[in-house]
């Protein structure tokens, strides 16, 4: 096969949604379908011992979340398919934002009985932003939940996007009789037992079915039916790989209903691997100069060798192991040895990949979020990952001093992570963390214990409103307690302002220092 039919082939996505919509599930019946897991895990399955295949972490384990993106990788018929199962939780939203970077397409899981969700709505503005391709997937559709018809309006109000039904269902709940296809013009009948039992829509229509054409809900399902081919969009494959229109399909994860039917159909539409945005311009991914860029980075995947796992997507070029790239932050050369394809936590080695591909980079502490990897030109950066500054701040300290080794490791490892950031206050050199909510110090706090044996306890400071420093040289007595100056692990200076009052009372009495806002800068070299 030729490098150009590899590249094609490739496709690249991630899953999102609002937590507790069945994302995961859905990620679990993909890999099914793909034979690389024999039966699904369930996700709150603590009393039965089986976990979510793509939630590898302990602390996921026990609480039933997702709360770090984890990729898999297969072959599925003529396509090699890279999933990337990311966190739904908010507290790990900046995560799941770095994530939506590496994909060329976006599967958008939504609950037929809530609708569209705040989270939804935050990761679907992103995805919006960035152009990437969204097909949506209606779950849930053996309870009863909102109209059909609503949720589609629901889904073009709110998040302003036009969508096209690819199938459409034929009641909910216990009345769920299954869906019309309207994209292969045939019926999907739902028994309830994971059997679909596929029926051309011509043999209802001559009455061969009359157990489901007698029935009111399916005149109602027609009627609809009838509704959307006379006033709904038409489906128009330019309009879905710009964003612009999102194919729906309707079904249930946890059923297995309308489930391969939509990832058959999604596979022929999603995006193979785009041109990426470098300092230099667009590289497509048909340019044969091996290029790519680190999206996450992952500490102690595999707690006995405490190793360090750079996420790379490989944007152009073909990546053959042992190979020797540049990062181009540090204009060093290394050589690409130890190198692998994932399966949540599973892992094996990889000798070569094609753009659109997901690999596992070791990592021997000399990559950063974001880092660009090149075989050819030394100046090219991929372009900027998003950045959000936390909100909540807390000072931590080891509690057995005899572990301060331990402690002091643990920090670094998992706050180049990037979920957690690392601040010094200047005047006593104490440890100070930012976070953007809670739960990424729960996880903090647990995976300090169990994974580098340290116990610590938190001060709270509160939430701050960080402001960076533009300046180098800054007088160290301008600031106290409700302006806290910090410096980042960068060594860049930082202040916490305790509230709006106190940074707009620093700003009048300072005129002469640039605060910089991570939120509002473009340009701003982010964390």
């Amino acid at each position: 096969m030729s490098y150009i039919d590899e590249v094609q082939k490739r496709r690249t996505f991630a899953i999102i949604s609002h937590p507790d919509a069945g994302k995961t599930t859905m990620t679990e019946k993909l890999l099914l379908f793909g034979n690389v897991i024999r039966e699904a895990g369930t996700v709150k399955g603590k009393k039965s011992g089986k976990f979510a295949a793509s939630d590898w972490m302990e602390i996921e384990k026990q609480r039933g979340i997702s709360v770090t993106s984890s990729v898999m990788s297969f072959p599925y018929e003529n396509f090699y398919v890279n999933i990337l199962d990311t966190p739904g939780h908010e507290d790990f939203s900046e995560d799941t934002y770095r994530t939506l970077t590496a994909v060329d397409s976006v599967v958008m899981i939504i609950d037929s009985t809530k609708g569209v969700e705040p989270q939804t709505i935050k990761l679907f503005k992103v995805c919006r932003m960035r152009g990437i391709p969204i097909f949506t997937f209606i779950n849930k559709l053996d309870r009863e939940g909102k109209d059909p018809l609503d949720l589609l309006a629901e889904i073009e109000e709110v998040l302003g996007i036009e969508s096209y039904p690819m199938n459409w269902p034929v009641g909910m709940g216990k009345r769920f009789l299954g869906i019309v296809d309207r994209y292969n013009n045939r019926f999907v009948h739902f028994s309830g037992n994971e059997d679909e039992k596929i029926i051309p829509l011509q043999e209802l229509e001559d009455g061969k079915h009359p157990e489901i054409t007698e029935s009111p809900i399916y005149d109602s399902a027609q009627d609809e039916l009838l509704l959307l081919d006379e006033a709904g969009n038409n489906f128009d494959v330019e309009r879905v790989a710009k964003g612009e229109l999102t194919p729906v399909f309707f079904g249930s994860a946890l059923a297995n209903f309308g489930v391969e039917t939509f990832f058959n159909t999604f596979l022929q539409f999603a995006s193979a691997p785009k041109p990426r945005k470098t300092n230099l311009g667009l590289v497509p991914p048909e340019d044969e100069m091996f290029s790519g860029y680190i999206f996450k980075i992952q500490a102690n995947m595999n707690t006995k060798h405490r190793d360090r796992i750079a996420f790379l997507r490989v944007c152009s070029g073909k990546f053959e192991r042992g190979m020797s790239v540049n990062i181009t932050r540090t204009g060093k050369s290394i050589k690409l040895n130890q190198t692998q394809a994932f399966m949540a936590a599973s892992r094996e080695t990889v000798d070569e990949a094609y753009p659109g591909d997901i690999i596992g980079v070791y990592d021997p502490n000399v990559y950063q979020i974001g880092d660009t990897l090149t075989a050819g030109k030394e100046d090219m950066h991929y372009q900027e990952l998003p950045v959000f500054p936390p909100e909540m701040y807390r000072k931590v300290r080891v509690k057995n001093v005899m572990k301060a080794k331990q402690f002091r490791k643990g920090i670094e490892q998992l706050v180049q992570e990037g979920a957690i950031q690392l601040f010094r206050q200047e005047s006593n050199d104490e440890f100070i963390l930012g976070a953007v909510g809670q739960l990424q110090y729960d996880v903090f706090e647990y995976r300090l214990e169990a994974e580098y044996n340290v116990s610590v306890e938190f001060t709270t400071l509160g939430n701050r409103i960080p402001r960076w420093i533009a300046n180098k040289n800054v007088d160290t007595r301008l600031f106290d307690s409700r302006s806290l100056l910090v410096r980042d692990r960068n060594d860049r200076y930082v202040v916490l302002f305790e509230n709006d009052f106190t940074y707009r009372y620093f700003q009048d009495k300072n005129k002469d220092i640039e605060l910089i806002d991570l939120f509002e800068s473009n340009d701003y070299k982010g964390v």
